[in-house]
């Protein structure tokens, strides 16, 4: 499949052509808003064609709640959180306060060998959250750069030890973990980095956890016993690369790409077992499923496993303000509490005063108003009102967890066929995803594995919002599964 990611669809030209409607701040007007986009703006995993062929695109101008609004003044529903990121919800002014107040008071400062007391309250709040051990928090500006250096930290910590030869890692089949050399490397998806070759050598593949389509991995049976199977795939990569020569293992809790993989019951545990039978790192990418969208403060924690690092980002500000961080554990950390041993890494902006403040009264939101509770408590009414959708014929399956879930798209039912190329071309871009937004929800029909459609609402929403989610996808299902 192709991986051009659909969050987002191509604008109706009739709508904005020299429409002067509001442009929120903009003192410019749609149509120059849009000629100044295509002249200049290079918009992030798309196809610029989608400005150049003059059709134009959504231009997004306020937020408030689970609402965005275009500059043309039509509404709708954030089924994705802006990507992952806004879980606590759009228009929170107590957010855009706390940030004000911090620029006026210190707006920056390097954590290089200097601190300030956002980055270091955030830093005892992030431990606090974190299971076990993980006491140690090291800032990026986002969920790229915590994967980055995690890498760098697992390669450095096995030099340290004596065991310089353990420099691979492994991760899963279709699984993203961001766009840097290293991440890249680690991401499973083979067209996102064939024009990017060589990258950085040491990244092995393993089978991921989609059980809708185990048997197409040489599996037959139980959801724990496939569990099991895809786990020990683990065991078979490290005993076949040498384990002498592999640091980490890189996993997402519910894995993105793909359309939301869930872990199969059991299968973390034995993930952990390996690790610890053969000095192999385990990292939980948090980048998504931290901060509720799982339904507590990291999904490690709702699994019931304990990684060696946690990588985290989006939702740590609800997207109010850039950061990232990696959280790292007692063990990996000490060879660096002593003498001259430095870990030589960092980001300008890494722990940034402003980000940091915003974090942190963010997380104070999360507390006061039980948004984690909120998740646990509506993650079934989620799961059954989308479910619901099993009953037309384009829908093969539905899964994920927490506020969290993918669609899975079929031609056929019975036998799971999916689509080829030039039809998922057709349905993705041709009609769903401009179908959804049109039909007043964004979300994001994605086909870097089989076609889904992707939800990930804010934390705030409930089981009347999952019905209106239901009854948008209903409608426009149905129109595509006609048109086929």
């Amino acid at each position: 499949m192709t991986t051009t990611e659909q969050a987002v669809p191509v604008g109706d030209s009739s709508k904005s052509a020299g429409n002067s409607q509001s442009s929120g701040s903009s003192k410019f007007n749609e149509r120059e808003l849009q000629q100044k986009a295509k002249d200049h703006l290079w918009m992030h995993f798309a196809r610029q064609s989608v400005m150049e062929d003059g059709a134009g695109v959504p231009i997004i101008v306020k937020g408030e709640g689970h609402h965005i609004w275009d500059s043309n003044g039509k509404k709708y529903f954030d089924g994705l959180s802006g990507l992952f990121v806004v879980n606590a919800g759009h228009g929170r002014r107590r957010l855009a306060e706390a940030a004000a107040r911090q620029a006026e008071e210190l707006a920056f400062f390097p954590i290089w060998s200097y601190a300030h007391p956002n980055a270091i309250e955030l830093a005892d709040r992030l431990a606090s959250y974190a299971p076990g051990d993980l006491n140690r928090v090291f800032f990026s500006t986002g969920g790229g750069e915590a994967v980055e250096t995690a890498f760098k930290l697992a390669k450095y910590y096995w030099k340290l030890q004596g065991r310089p030869t353990k420099h691979k890692v492994i991760s899963r089949n279709v699984a993203y973990h961001g766009t840097p050399q290293g991440a890249l490397a680690i991401t499973g998806i083979p067209a996102m980095k064939e024009m990017f070759e060589p990258v950085t050598p040491g990244g092995f593949r393993v089978p991921n956890t989609n059980y809708y389509r185990a048997e197409e991995m040489g599996f037959t049976g139980s959801e724990e016993a496939f569990g099991q199977w895809a786990a020990n795939r683990i065991e078979e990569m490290i005993q076949f690369e040498g384990p002498e020569t592999v640091a980490a293992i890189f996993l997402e809790p519910v894995q993105n790409s793909g359309g939301c993989f869930p872990p199969p019951p059991g299968y973390f545990k034995r993930v952990r077992e390996i690790c610890d039978q053969y000095d192999v790192l385990l990292v939980a990418d948090e980048v998504i499923t931290g901060f509720g969208r799982i339904g507590n403060w990291f999904a490690s924690t709702t699994y019931g496993f304990q990684p060696d690092m946690i990588t985290c980002a989006k939702g740590m500000t609800s997207g109010y303000s850039p950061i990232g961080a990696t959280i790292v554990s007692d063990r990996l950390y000490e060879p660096f509490k002593h003498g001259t041993t430095s870990f030589y890494h960092g980001y300008t902006f890494g722990g940034h005063p402003v980000s940091a403040a915003v974090a942190l009264a963010n997380l104070d939101i999360f507390e006061e108003e039980k948004l984690n509770e909120n998740v646990r408590k509506n993650s079934p009414i989620f799961r059954s009102t989308l479910e619901k959708l099993k009953d037309l014929p384009i829908v093969g399956d539905v899964r994920g967890d927490g506020y969290f879930f993918g669609i899975e798209l079929v031609k056929d039912k019975e036998t799971k066929e999916t689509f080829n190329d030039d039809e998922s071309e057709r349905l993705l871009r041709g009609f769903l995803s401009k179908g959804l937004f049109d039909a007043g929800l964004y979300c994001r029909a994605d086909d870097r594995g089989d076609p889904v459609v992707q939800l990930a609402p804010p934390l705030t929403v409930g089981p009347a919002e999952f019905d209106e989610i239901e009854g948008i996808l209903r409608g426009v299902l149905t129109e595509a599964w006609s048109r086929l």
